[in-house]
């Protein structure tokens, strides 16, 4: 179960660093000004329970999602299950904020917890409960494995996650573990948004913001689970680093001496004389060769981050 293929790092070994070098640039701007933090910390949860929701079948819209958790409004149409789904992960939120902290350690009580809130009202037989019985996954390449073993399979991964034998960054760290608990299934119903709820956990206590999955990369993202089950990390880990780069880049653009100037990529490659063309970029952008993050669907970067990859690669000729 615990025997991982590492051969993605090097590809992905400049990113890891830029994202780094992200993260310790926004603990040097701390602290930022309360309710600048609270702005972002309130938009981010939003995107956070319509995406991973949205992922899973539930019919909100972003616009309201928000209506339903800032004011309270009953959306006609929907079904009272998409109401408690959108109150439950944002209370789920609120209990990650509530225990993270640096030198956080992952807890199986945490999880089941996580759990239990996204399921709350909804499934209360089995919130916050190991399954007790078979799974299957539809559209998956495996089947979890048998309801006996998942409470060892369970603090196998934690003790693996807490010791990291491997010396996994935290990034890495959080991508195996997301893989390993969607491939666990311990639950019957929740799984999808409680693993993506407590990966974060793991990325928050070093200092990372949270990392959203968007509705948008859902194809993607089951494409990029089901070759991590054949030993194969590279598409989830891409996907990772780009959601954890659009959380930083959103931080980072709200700071008062922000100098990235981050346009549509359309834009970019529209101006007069550029010698960029847009599939080239929005390659580089889709494989984290870039400084990029996705909006919607589309891609955004600055003039830097093409330049300086088009000058680190002409030095490495």
């Amino acid at each position: 179960m615990w025997k991982i293929d590492l051969g993605y790092r090097e590809e992905f070994q400049s990113t890891f660093e830029r994202l780094y070098e992200k993260k310790q640039k926004l603990q040097a701007s701390r602290p930022l000004p309360n309710i600048a933090l609270n702005k972002i910390r309130e938009s981010l949860s939003i995107e956070w329970t319509y995406n991973s929701n949205s992922i899973e079948g539930n019919t909100l819209s972003l616009r309201e999602t928000q209506m339903i958790l800032q004011e309270g409004i009953t959306i006609k149409g929907k079904s009272l299950r998409e109401h408690f789904e959108a109150h439950n992960h944002d209370k789920a939120i609120d209990y990650l904020f509530s225990i993270i902290k640096d030198d956080y350690t992952l807890r199986n009580i945490d999880i089941l917890s996580l759990h239990g809130l996204v399921l709350r009202s909804i499934e209360e037989d089995f919130a916050g409960r190991i399954r007790n019985g078979g799974v299957r996954i539809s559209g998956a390449n495996f089947v979890p494995p048998n309801a006996n073993k998942v409470s060892d399979y369970l603090d196998e991964l934690i003790e693996f996650i807490n010791t990291n034998p491997l010396q996994l960054n935290d990034i890495e760290l959080a991508t195996i573990f997301h893989h390993k608990l969607v491939w666990i299934h311990p639950f019957f119903d929740g799984n999808g948004r409680t693993v993506r709820l407590s990966m974060n956990l793991l990325l928050m206590r070093s200092g990372f913001p949270p990392a959203i999955i968007l509705k948008n990369d859902r194809k993607k993202y089951y494409e990029a689970l089901n070759q991590a089950n054949n030993g194969n990390y590279q598409k989830l880990i891409l996907l990772m680093c780009q959601a954890l780069e659009r959380s930083l880049n959103i931080y980072l653009n709200a700071m008062p001496d922000n100098e990235n100037d981050f346009q549509k990529i359309s834009d970019i490659v529209n101006e007069p004389g550029s010698p960029y063309g847009q599939e080239y970029i929005s390659l580089l952008a889709r494989t984290g060769k870039i400084d990029a993050y996705k909006e919607g669907r589309n891609w955004f970067t600055t003039k830097g981050a093409v330049d300086d990859y088009i000058l680190n690669r002409k030095r490495k000729r």
